[in-house]
């Protein structure tokens, strides 16, 4: 500005017919109409004025580099004078270092399933025209290939992948793509069909792998978050899905289901798995695998889609699954404890054997060579609770020890009656003589 000024009382003194006057008052600047009469003097002097201030900020901006450091310092900087870098830093979170940490780890698997569908003549329990024409109204045997898919994760460095039993399950062919792009075929090392739990091998070494947590540890309302393969979107960009939740609930029993599945103390949780997701891993805020997503609870056999109830397996049950598996390649639940014949307690039996107990399930026929019969159980004995769970009918010890997690070398625990005693004995699962022959 001041220079400014200065150009102005020099263009004012070089134009300007101001001289002294009589009087000895000092200089003063005239009116503009006395320096230049009309509108192209005007004119003059306003670019006059733009001359010297184009000038002074010319020579001000060389004398001065704090400006362009100022613009490089902006270009670099956020909108509070953060950096480029610090800027990215803020947005990481645990969540975000989570899916960094657990998502190479993660792969989509694609399987060939064989089905067999068995097409039978609407006529073929005729007694009739069955026995003439046997050929015609006998069931016929269809094969056809299907294509299906889940997700699973790597848990070692020489490539074991755990799944979902339900996403390999009659695999002719299964091929699993990892982040990196490959993808390669895959060797089923054994499954299990009651827990849902399958391994899967990959050859070749240095693969990247997840770190399995405990889910003994897990906290009702901590983090969850989902990762998978819904709907096969991990075959658009080789990444997974990423959902978050928190957990819900935790040791949900579902029991068995229809097609003889067992789900015990299951992980609720609020983040979205849908179709695709089975065999994913479910992952917590410091990035370790506490569960692996399974199914979801729609509310309806007519609804499919994620209504925000989800549950996977608990990663302790995984890995006591998936050690034995490695161990022996099948999990053996051909068991056998040896008791034949059980009878509901009623007033006859309960005064005629002198019981201290109403309630129970009573032992008629019991093999002398049997896990019950090693144990401690005698025929007449009471039955009065199974791993805690009171019987009082035959069906309900059948049902009860179907609702357990039972293999061969399995302990069961009964508490008995024997006339005005109870004790507990510890009842250890031998393979049934079927299958020993």
């Amino acid at each position: 500005m001041v220079a400014m000024v200065s150009c102005m009382l020099k263009i004012a003194n070089h134009h300007s017919p101001i001289g002294k006057r009589k009087s000895g008052a000092v200089f003063r600047f005239p009116r503009w109409k006395t320096c230049f009469p009309g509108r192209w003097g005007i004119l003059f002097l306003i670019l006059s004025l733009l001359s010297c201030r184009a000038q002074n900020e010319s020579q001000e901006a060389a004398n001065d580099s704090s400006l362009i450091t100022s613009a490089y310092a902006q270009t670099a900087s956020g909108p509070d004078g953060q950096s480029t870098d610090q800027l990215y830093e803020s947005r990481q979170n645990a969540i975000t270092r989570a899916v960094a940490k657990v998502s190479p780890a993660v792969v989509g698997i694609n399987v060939t399933q064989v089905q067999r569908i068995v097409h039978r003549n609407p006529f073929y329990n005729d007694p009739f025209w069955g026995q003439l024409f046997p050929e015609l109204y006998r069931g016929r045997v269809y094969e056809r290939k299907v294509e299906s898919l889940g997700s699973g994760f790597i848990i070692s460095r020489d490539g074991y992948i755990v799944t979902n039993q339900h996403v390999v399950e009659n695999a002719s062919e299964i091929v699993v793509t990892l982040t990196d792009g490959r993808h390669l075929p895959a060797k089923l090392i054994g499954e299990d069909r009651l827990t849902d739990i399958a391994l899967l091998k990959l050859s070749g070494e240095a693969f990247p792998f997840i770190e399995l947590g405990r889910s003994g540890d897990i906290m009702v309302g901590e983090w969850a978050i989902a990762l998978g393969n819904p709907f096969g979107l991990f075959q658009l960009n080789d990444q997974p899905t990423v959902t978050v939740g928190v957990v819900s609930a935790i040791d949900r029993d579902w029991g068995r289901t229809n097609e003889g599945r067992l789900y015990l103390d299951m992980i609720q949780t609020d983040a979205a798995i849908n179709h695709g997701n089975s065999g994913g891993p479910l992952v917590n805020a410091p990035g370790q695998v506490i569960g692996m997503n399974t199914f979801i609870f729609t509310g309806s056999q007519y609804q499919e889609g994620f209504i925000g109830i989800g549950f996977a397996l608990p990663i302790d049950k995984v890995k006591e699954v998936v050690a034995e598996i490695k161990q022996k390649g099948t999990i053996n639940r051909d068991f056998w404890h040896g008791i034949y014949d059980l009878r509901a307690l009623n007033a006859r039996i309960i005064n005629s054997l002198d019981l201290s107990v109403k309630e129970g399930v009573i032992v008629t026929q019991i093999d002398p060579q049997g896990p019950a019969y090693k144990a401690g159980l005698r025929v007449y004995d009471v039955i009065v609770e199974v791993e805690k769970k009171p019987v009082s009918t035959p069906e309900d010890f059948v049902n009860t020890v179907g609702s357990l997690d039972l293999r061969v070398g399995s302990v069961l625990n009964l508490k008995v009656a024997r006339e005005k005693r109870t004790f507990t004995i510890a009842m250890k699962l031998e393979a049934s003589p079927e299958s020993r022959r």
